[in-house]
């Protein structure tokens, strides 16, 4: 049986999480933020469910230590807060958060959450730093129905590895595209990125996280 950990100080939603997801799931639970990564270590689970608001200490903190630490960062972590909004979504999700559900919790979508990033290897959350800077490129390359494809896309943050952005091709996750800087008309070669993260909820327009595999020309971030 797959092993949760949830960690909120509200001991009736733990209870709550308990009755709804322990037909699937072994869950273990703490109310003292403080014992989140300890019971992390000790239970190697394979999702955490945290809250955002704890006495005496951010969820936001536990967030970026679950992360960055090497032994933990290959766990996705689910944020489940009352905080509404979609700079608090956002600002878990550039600390590396898998997902964020608002209180009270949806357990139907929940599950399918849980299911899907049971499917979904994890790749290492970021531990460099991402820029919110908006840059005009063009993807080139072949999409998920084998199409030849040529489109224009605005990254919404960037960092020296890669970038992330919008458009309206529909990619597969592992797939490559030939990346380049617009300006004045004139396409500048970057190289090739790989689909590292696909969010489609927002379709038709596509959010993806791109990984520089081949660098044979400038970059924004050198």
């Amino acid at each position: 049986m797959e092993k949760l950990l949830v960690v909120d100080d509200d001991e009736a939603l733990r209870r709550l999480m308990r009755l709804e997801l322990s037909d699937t799931y072994e869950v273990i639970d703490s109310g003292e933020p403080e014992q989140g990564l300890a019971l992390a270590l000790e239970h190697r689970p394979d999702a955490i469910l945290l809250d955002l608001r704890m006495p005496k200490y951010s969820g936001y903190e536990l967030l970026q230590t679950f992360t960055s630490f090497s032994r933990t960062q290959m766990i996705p972590v689910i944020i489940v807060s009352g905080e509404a909004g979609g700079q608090t979504k956002e600002h878990c999700k550039q600390l590396g958060a898998a997902d964020y559900f608002e209180k009270p919790i949806d357990f139907d979508a929940l599950r399918a959450c849980l299911r899907q990033n049971a499917k979904t290897s994890r790749t290492p959350a970021r531990t460099e730093v991402r820029v919110r800077l908006r840059v005009p490129l063009r993807l080139g390359g072949t999409d998920s129905h084998g199409k030849k494809f040529s489109e224009v896309a605005t990254t919404e943050n960037v960092s020296m590895s890669g970038f992330l952005c919008g458009c309206t091709v529909d990619l597969h996750a592992d797939s490559i595209v030939d990346v380049y800087l617009t300006s004045g008309g004139e396409d500048c070669v970057v190289g090739q990125a790989k689909i590292v993260h696909v969010d489609s909820k927002g379709a038709p327009l596509r959010r993806y996280g791109c990984r520089f595999i081949k660098r044979t020309g400038p970059w924004v971030l050198q």
